[in-house]
């Protein structure tokens, strides 16, 4: 039979489906019956279109935004069309043999400082991973780092991309562009860390001002901006926690209408699953230190960008400031890089998988997943993005009592903060990733103490679900 999901067409063929051999061999311990498990998948299948595989593309036209992928002797590399494939871009961008060994994987460069042929004349303009400046200080450009900067730049289909320390260094990077007294548009339901960050940091020190808004409410946003003064909208979809989508090639022309520059967080999503430059944004900004390092193992921030002009004031920035990362941090990266794709797709069919089941729950109230027709914006959701992702977030029926029995009781999913990496990780926004935002805040954004978000890593499944099941239960016991 076929199904239309994510804008794309998939023959499904149900006689001997992994996943349900999957859940049939290896369901040992559950309390729930392979039986019931197996038409999981089959409903799963029916209704949503799962398969093996859940890389769709959406209908957006590919960009013409490739960097040059020579490797300094004029000879092309296959990487001409950034939708040729992902795998293949992720594995081979910025990453050619050594020239000199053959290497396949690129050397960790750990020396600080690069000899000159004489004064003011640096080795290295001809290599590609220095962006024809050469070396002379690690800060100001290191191999490794260049090499992870191509490769970022070419899965985001971006021309340019620059590398930081963290996340929150990459953002703080991007408002070192604004002035003092200028103002910035921040979707309301944003990551805890960028909201401290903007309310307790940049705001007083800067005396730069941010309004947040709900930019699903256009007659709000276009109200928001203030003449002369708003330079900088700044757009997270999903948002964090409560995974709210917006549309971001509306949201492109309102800012380009309004002169400012657009910035989008596709942290949540990764250059897999959205692909922000392609829909309009100014500027993309990753924490590297969720999808794409992918192992909790390297903290990482990155921003994409295809204007010249933007590459070389945040090139600036990232050499004054000097909040990058270290060699060995982008060599961890980059390998996390090549194995998105395939982390990703395990992790969204999880995901799926797991979404449906809570949906059906008696402990669950309510789940909020981009890849179930009952988010708000699934249809936006097929619009804009090439896949649903793998974060699901979802109210424990009761009281923060029932919340925190349900966090405690959990054997697989690990009660941790941070998110997209291997293992399947659940927290609570309100008492742990989000309590710097303020209470009321807080609440009229749904952000309530019975809220859980998981991260849904790449486990097996019917240990997945078989702990949340158990975890529900004991939840539920508390008011019993």
């Amino acid at each position: 039979m076929s199904v239309h999901v994510f804008g794309g067409t998939w023959e499904l063929e149900l006689k001997e489906h992994p996943l349900v051999l999957n859940f049939a061999s290896n369901h040992r311990r559950s309390t729930l019956r392979a039986a019931a498990l197996t038409h999981l998948v089959l409903e799963l299948e029916e209704v949503l279109g799962q398969r093996a595989r859940l890389r769709q593309f959406s209908d957006i036209p590919p960009q013409n935004n490739t960097p040059d992928m020579s490797n300094g002797d004029g000879k092309k590399q296959v990487l001409t069309d950034p939708f040729r494939g992902f795998g293949t871009i992720a594995i081979h961008a910025g990453q050619e043999p050594d020239p000199g060994t053959g290497a396949v994987v690129p050397a960790i460069s750990l020396a600080t400082t690069f000899a000159q042929a004489s004064p003011g004349t640096k080795y290295g303009t001809d290599l590609p991973n220095s962006f024809g400046k050469g070396f002379e200080y690690s800060r100001t450009g290191n191999p490794t780092r260049g090499a992870f900067e191509r490769a970022m730049a070419a899965v985001e289909h971006g021309k340019h991309a620059l590398a930081f320390a963290s996340g929150l260094a990459a953002t703080s990077a991007v408002v070192h562009l604004l002035e003092t007294g200028q103002h910035v548009v921040i979707v309301d339901d944003v990551y805890g860390g960028t909201q401290r960050y903007f309310r307790k940091i940049a705001k007083p020190t800067y005396n730069i001002d941010f309004s947040f808004v709900d930019f699903n409410d256009t007659t709000a946003l276009e109200a928001a901006f203030r003449p002369n003064q708003t330079k900088l909208i700044w757009l997270e979809t999903p948002t964090n926690p409560t995974l709210k989508l917006s549309d971001i090639a509306a949201t492109a022309a309102i800012a380009k209408k309004h002169g400012a520059l657009f910035v989008v967080d596709n942290t949540f999503l990764s250059p897999y699953f959205q692909n922000p430059l392609d829909l309009g944004a100014d500027m993309v900004v990753h924490s590297v230190t969720k999808y794409i390092g992918g192992h909790s193992d390297v903290v990482g921030g990155v921003i994409i960008t295809n204007s010249p002009d933007l590459n070389e004031k945040l090139r600036f920035i990232q050499n004054s400031v000097g909040a990058v990362p270290s060699p060995f941090d982008c060599f961890m990266a980059l390998r996390g890089l090549k194995t998105l794709h395939v982390r990703l797709e395990a992790a969204a069919r999880n995901a799926l998988a797991i979404a449906t089941y809570l949906g059906q729950h008696s402990g669950v109230t309510k789940v909020l997943f981009p890849g179930l027709p009952s988010h708000p914006q699934f249809e936006l959701a097929k619009k804009q993005q090439h896949g649903p992702g793998a974060m699901v977030t979802f109210y424990v029926g009761g009281e923060v009592s029932n919340a925190r029995r349900f966090l405690e009781s959990l054997q697989v999913f690990i009660l941790a903060e941070s998110l997209g990496a291997v293992e399947s990780l659940a927290e609570s926004p309100a008492i742990m990733t989000h309590a710097s935002v303020p209470p009321e805040v807080r609440k009229a954004l749904g952000i309530d103490d019975t809220l859980v978000r998981l991260s849904v890593g790449i486990e097996s499944l019917p240990d997945l679900i078989e702990d949340l099941d158990q975890a529900l239960k004991k939840a539920a016991a508390v008011t019993a």
